[in-house]
Parts: structure tokens; sequence; C-alpha cells
């Protein structure tokens, strides 16, 4: 349905990178196009946009990851091959140009953790059609993405309730 699809980066160390993403994918269902979100590093079956999204026809998302968190010093096999997975599975699907908008949620943070090489993931986003949108989102991207992308968004954190002790939320932060 995109005249010109772009690419799209959301990165920085404030909060909103996904919520970004989830807000422009709820526009571009809201106009008849077709969202698929895979995420990097999740495997929470507790997110609120995964129950959220149950309600949204054509917004798919899927997980490749483990519950737990990943160590940055010490991933663990499994973090790199799910996260090979993740990426496997966004090339099969840009290339069959089945989704109108995806996301590659935490996709930054998943080469700064080594789990993907940032060439492996151009790659990828090189056999993007011209009427895709493909988005980036979390913190430390590579200033390959930066440069690859139409769009760069930057949140940076000003002030954050967790700096105050106050956990996340559910429905708000997670």
């Amino acid at each position: 349905m995109l005249k010109k699809g772009l690419v799209q980066v959301y990165t920085g160390n404030g909060k909103g990178k996904t919520t970004a993403a989830m807000g422009l994918a709820l526009r571009a269902i809201g106009s008849g196009m077709k969202v698929c979100m895979i995420q990097f590093m999740k495997g929470r079956i507790n997110y609120g946009e995964l129950e959220g999204t149950k309600h949204l026809p054509g917004f798919d998302i899927v997980q490749f990851g483990r519950p737990e968190f990943v160590d940055k010093n010490k991933p663990l096999p499994i973090d790199i091959e799910e996260a090979k997975k993740g990426l496997k599975y966004a090339e099969e699907i840009i290339e069959k140009r089945e989704y109108d908008v995806v996301i590659l949620d935490e996709i930054n943070v998943a080469v700064d953790f080594n789990l993907l090489n940032k060439e492996e993931v151009l790659k990828v986003i090189d056999k993007k059609g011209e009427n895709t949108e493909i988005i980036l989102t979390g913190r430390y991207a590579p200033k390959e993405f930066i440069e690859r992308a139409d769009l760069v968004t930057e949140m940076r954190e000003i002030k954050h309730p967790y700096q105050k002790g106050i956990p996340a939320r559910k429905g708000i932060e997670f």
C-alpha cells in the first residue's frame, strides 16, 4: 500500500522507542496496512502489547528470545541462536513482501550485545521492497544503521520514575 517505504531508527537512552513503533503500527493498521513486529531478546508472554495486538487484525508480533534478560558480557548460546532465528524470520517476511511495515524491535541492542552483527542486519534491510517500511528500535543504534536510515529519532532520558525507586508498571512500561 505504501508508494515509498523508508527505513526508520528509534534509538537513545530514553523511554519510548518500542512505544513509538507501536504507535506507527497502529496508524498503519488504521490505514489498512499489515504490520509485523519481530521482537529480539524478548520472550516474555506478559508484555501488554502482546495482548493488545490480538485485537488488531493485520498486526502480528513474533518474539525471539528467552524470558530472562540477556547478560551483555556473557550471552548464552541460546541468546545468539534466538537472535539469528529472528533475523532469518525477518529476512523471509521482507523477501515475501507480505507486510507493509516490519518492525525489528530491540535489534539495535541485539547488535550491541554481539548476538548479531551489523553487516548481516544491513543485508536484510537491503532486501526491503520499494513499498515496505522498516523500523529498527533499541538503544545503541550503530552509526551504519543511522546512516542507512531515512528517519532517525533519538529518545533522550531527562527524568524517569525509576530514579525515584518506582518499578516498571504493567500497562505503562510493559
